[in-house]
């Protein structure tokens, strides 16, 4: 017997050797089937498939247990087949094993949830909020908190997407377009500053804050008030906390949370600092895959896509949704980096260079609905991009996201869920 022999016989599994060679040669050609087939699922769930290409794919049949449903539930018992492993050494072949996260509960017990910054930063508590149980998992960059989730590494991330005033987290925009994680829920977190110090230290003893660039704008003028001129910028306000802490700083104090204080030790002098009450920052919730939509509960829909260079092609795109009654709650443009700039030129003026825009859009509506999916369907027909970032619950419809459908509910849905992942 050969080398070649001997490598594969730890991956055929125990047979009795038929006694002719008649007898093997239709098992030989069932097995090549077999591989051929199994070659071509992978093939066809590539275009699908939001898993990254450093991690296996998720088999069908795991030991019995059927496949996992967007929901994260197992399906029912499958029987698997007696057939033989194929011959290659291609270790993509083999089966993930299931993992607690296949199989979690509404409030998200067992989840490893991405955020960014230190541990007691708000998005924390956002992750908190919307998955009470969850175990958190905290990211320097906003781009580790992506790659946690598509390496396996995290099962979700919950980060922000905009502040009611600091505006729009742009840097964040940019990410959900390069990466292919779906935005599965939305989470609003009142955000209540705090100024804190080490044990000790009073207001009139401070000359300078320590926080994120947003916060220190958001307490600028409390800031003023108590005699605070100097300002310095972190990456995140718990990240302060900790650093005013650690080097048991007595001139400088730190804006962040109550939950902060408590965590490093230090004294809150100060509570609801910022100059505006009203402060709030919704955050996404985002997933390898998207949730199935539904129509009988508020539903929204994130979409970015980009136009040709031309008079009337926004009004055009806006009037997509208007014509069907769906109404737009966010608007925004960012320069399409991959195009970023175009030249342009015409009889009455020199050539000219312009920037190529994407347009992020929110819509109250379900991809479950049929005027939703025409809407898109008619905007993909003179939009030169279009890619659905995801359709979810709004925040207080968020529960029922974990707890799962029966396998017909799924079967009804799977067109649409190939909508998301595929447009």
């Amino acid at each position: 017997m050969d080398s070649t022999a001997c490598l594969r016989l730890p991956f055929l599994p125990a047979r009795t050797r038929p006694s002719s060679s008649s007898s093997s040669s239709p098992r030989r050609a069932a097995r090549a089937s077999s591989i051929k087939c199994c070659a071509a699922a992978s093939d066809a769930g590539a275009s699908s498939a939001s898993i990254s290409s450093a991690s296996p794919r998720r088999p069908d049949v795991v030991n019995g247990v059927g496949p996992a449903g967007v929901d994260g539930l197992a399906g029912p018992p499958v029987p698997v087949p007696d057939s033989p492993a194929p011959a290659s050494r291609d270790l993509h072949w083999l089966p993930r094993p299931l993992t607690s996260a296949d199989l979690m509960g509404v409030s998200g017990e067992g989840l490893k949830v991405a955020y960014q910054g230190c541990p007691g930063a708000y998005s924390e508590a956002a992750a908190k909020k919307a998955y009470p149980n969850c175990q958190t998992v905290p990211c320097e960059h906003f781009d580790t908190a992506f790659k946690a989730v598509e390496n396996w590494l995290a099962d979700r991330a919950v980060l922000p997407l905009e502040n009611s005033l600091g505006g729009s987290i742009h840097r964040n925009f940019d990410l959900l377009l390069r990466h292919r994680l779906h935005i599965v829920g939305e989470v609003r977190l009142a955000v209540r500053h705090c100024l804190l110090a080490n044990p000790g230290v009073k207001i009139e003893n401070l000359k300078s804050a320590m926080s994120h660039p947003q916060a220190l704008a958001q307490c600028e003028h409390t800031l003023t008030e108590f005699g605070i001129e100097h300002r310095e910028a972190v990456d995140d306000t718990a990240g302060a906390a900790k650093t005013v802490a650690e080097q048991n700083l007595q001139d400088t104090g730190a804006i962040a949370s109550s939950l902060a204080a408590e965590l490093y030790g230090l004294n809150v002098l100060a509570e609801n600092i910022q100059d505006d009450k009203d402060n709030v920052t919704r955050f996404m919730m985002l997933a390898r895959e998207p949730i199935i939509p539904r129509t009988d509960k508020p539903f929204k829909t994130s979409i970015v896509f980009s136009l040709e260079e031309g008079p009337g092609q926004l009004f055009k795109a806006l009037g997509v949704f208007a014509l069907r009654e769906i109404n737009l709650t966010k608007i925004e443009s960012r320069p399409h980096k991959k195009r970023p700039l175009r030249i342009t030129d015409d009889s009455f003026s020199t050539p000219s260079k312009q920037f190529d825009y994407l347009f992020y859009m929110d819509l109250e509506a379900s991809m479950a609905d049929p005027k939703t999916q025409n809407a898109l369907g008619n905007l993909k027909e003179f939009a030169t991009f279009l890619r659905v970032l995801g359709s979810y619950p709004t925040d207080d419809y968020q529960g029922w996201i974990e707890r799962g459908l029966s396998i017909s509910q799924r079967v009804g849905k799977s067109s649409i869920i190939s909508r998301l992942m595929l447009i």
